[in-house]
């Protein structure tokens, strides 16, 4: 099954994504803050996807975004976020997330948008 790696420090919301996506039968990793992101992609840059959230302490999701992007790292990721305005949306996708769900997280959109990403329909 596919390996997600879910960056949240938020601990509530690490486990609400971690429990829907493991009921799938994900495997999934989860990265407390930007810099235990960038340890867990610098160890193993195998991840079928990243769900990452914005506002973080070390590096925000933007940051996140750009270094998967500009180094070229092979996985798809999804922003999910609190921050819902229309400008905050289009700069994550203009990064190059490939998809953008505000929370608090419905666990149907996730994993539709999960299954799309890693072509399980």
């Amino acid at each position: 099954m596919a390996s997600i790696l879910v960056i949240e420090d938020d601990y509530l919301m690490q486990k609400v994504a971690e429990s829907i996506l493991r009921r799938e039968g994900y495997q999934v990793t989860v990265a407390k803050d930007g810099k235990d992101a960038y340890s867990h992609l610098h160890k193993d840059a195998n991840y079928d996807l990243v769900v990452t959230d914005i506002l973080m302490p070390f590096a925000n999701g933007y940051e996140i975004v750009s270094h998967i992007k500009q180094n070229k790292l092979p996985m798809p990721v999804i922003i999910v976020s609190s921050v819902n305005d229309e400008a905050a949306i289009k700069k994550g996708l203009d990064l190059g997330a490939d998809d953008y769900l505000t929370k608090p997280i419905v666990a149907s959109e996730l994993l539709k948008r999960v299954k799309r990403l890693l072509n399980e329909q």
